[in-house]
């Protein structure tokens, strides 16, 4: 294939070259109608290229195709038999993913450690998970992606299981035995997804970790615009094998999506894909050699513990991503949370996410000698202010097992069952009607249908009490709960 074309680009050139002039959505025709203090912010163009897919930059009946074009193009640089562009982000892929593999009251197997979205799926799409639980490293007090013996276990007790949703790399950059997952999984003749959200740029470099589609993963959903070049909400659906319909994921897709699909995440998808093919191997091992010199000098900086190959060596882990760098700053006497609220305050530097122990950055293709040199004078700068922070009362991290719940209800009996809201002092023994998720990552620590524990109630609460953000609790400062009513 021709990798120097661009069909939706192309498409989206010739429309402005043309200056048609069009009579439907969107409204503020190519920025005709915006408000010049909003295009003072976010720039002209921006609206200029807003366009709409159909009667616009692709008329079907013309049969011009130019999206088709365009995701062929992708699947043959990434190496899958098909792709599909989705202008949702991978929170609603994975819905559809799921959906296409297990229907109502089928099961799916489900890596606990799976984002809010896959929790909001299996309330959506009404599915049974059946949940493989991560490998928790407690020393770091990290989950790292369950390996293929657990995921063995757990078909031999659910043979009618549909599939398996795997979630690699995660949050933190660790990563999960692909290959051996899916070998578990044919052996069964059910499918694997990959929720690969982080993963997008991992089929052009060696160096980067196995990309599903290689591995043999059946269906991979990838978010470009987290580690790619493309815009907010960019993900791309990748499928192989027979295992999964292309007509039914396409349906499901037509189910769950949108009818006005962004002609911006289209066309910085498109462009995104010829930049990889082009330029993406020189491009990454710059990233990569960069990656390697930030992670060294962050290890030799008193006070922080970067995350890199160790856990390999341990076993706890099948990879990790060197571009995610996780930085364990407990040393420091501080959390994840107050280092991030630091740097942004102090040396306005956002970092990608925090927690209890620890911070995390992303470097992509997009870094310089720039970024790389305001991130480390950052870093050293948290360390010589360390000891002017507040000591604030500690987050009660738990034993990991405390975290593996009893699953009451299925998420969806309860998250649709006659509720109340209890006080937290008077929850332990009800059954959640909600998902509850420090944000970011937003791993739920409790699903619709699990029982509440003191335990981790408390784990929650003093978390709270620390900063920690619950957005999708119903009372964020978990005060009190959403538990299912007692008849």
């Amino acid at each position: 294939m021709d990798h120097s074309r661009v069909p939706v680009l192309e498409a989206l050139q010739e429309f402005r070259r043309r200056g048609d002039l069009v009579f439907g959505p969107p409204g503020h025709k190519q920025g005709r109608g915006v408000d010049p203090r909003v295009a003072d912010v976010v720039g002209l163009d921006v609206f200029r290229s807003d366009v709409l897919s159909l009667n616009g930059l692709d008329d079907r009946r013309q049969s011009q195709g130019m999206l088709d074009q365009a995701q062929d193009l992708m699947a043959d640089a990434v190496g899958a038999e098909r792709a599909f562009f989705s202008t949702c982000g991978s929170s609603l892929s994975v819905k559809t993913a799921m959906l296409a593999v297990a229907g109502p009251g089928e099961k799916l197997l489900l890596s606990r450690n799976a984002h809010k979205s896959v929790i909001a799926a299996v309330v959506v799409n009404g599915v049974e998970p059946i949940w493989v639980h991560p490998k928790f490293d407690a020393e770091r007090h990290l989950a790292h992606p369950p390996e293929p013996d657990d995921v063995r276990r757990r078909l031999l007790e659910h043979p009618d299981a549909k599939g398996m949703l795997l979630i690699t790399p995660t949050d933190w950059g660790t990563c999960a035995d692909v290959a051996g997952v899916a070998r578990v999984c044919h052996e069964f003749d059910v499918p694997l997804i990959v929720d690969e959200a982080w993963g997008a740029h991992f089929p052009f470099h060696p160096e980067l970790p196995a990309w599903g589609m290689d591995a043999e993963a059946d269906l991979v959903v990838t978010s470009v615009h987290k580690m790619g070049g493309a815009i907010e909400q960019s993900s791309v659906f990748h499928l192989q094998y027979d295992r999964v319909s292309p007509e039914v994921l396409k349906q499901r897709e037509d189910l769950l999506g949108t009818t006005s699909a962004s002609s911006l995440v289209y066309a910085t998808l498109d462009g995104w894909r010829r930049q990889m093919v082009e330029h993406g191997h020189v491009l990454m091992d710059a990233a990569l050699r960069r990656a390697e010199r930030i992670r060294s000098a962050v290890g030799d900086l008193p006070g922080l513990r970067p995350l890199g190959r160790e856990v390999v060596k341990e076993g706890l882990a099948a990879d990790v991503d060197p571009l995610k760098i996780a930085i364990d700053v407990r040393e420091l006497g501080i959390t994840g949370m107050q280092a991030a609220e630091w740097l942004r305050a102090h040396r306005h530097v956002d970092v990608g996410g925090s927690d209890a122990c620890r911070i995390s950055v992303s470097l992509t293709h997009a870094d310089d000698e720039e970024t790389e040199e305001v991130l480390l004078g950052a870093l050293r700068a948290l360390v010589a202010s360390a000891d002017s922070l507040e000591r604030q009362a500690p987050v009660r991290l738990p034993e990991p097992s405390v975290l593996e719940l009893e699953q009451a209800l299925l998420p969806r009996e309860a998250f649709f069952a006659p509720v109340e809201h209890v006080p937290a002092e008077h929850a332990a023994g009800r059954i959640s009607a909600e998902t509850i998720s420090p944000y970011p990552p937003g791993v739920p620590v409790v699903a619709p249908g699990e029982v509440l524990t003191d335990r981790v109630l408390d784990y929650l609460r003093s978390g709270v009490d620390h900063g920690v953000l619950i957005p999708d609790a119903a009372d964020p400062t978990l005060k009190t709960l959403r538990v299912v009513a007692r008849d």
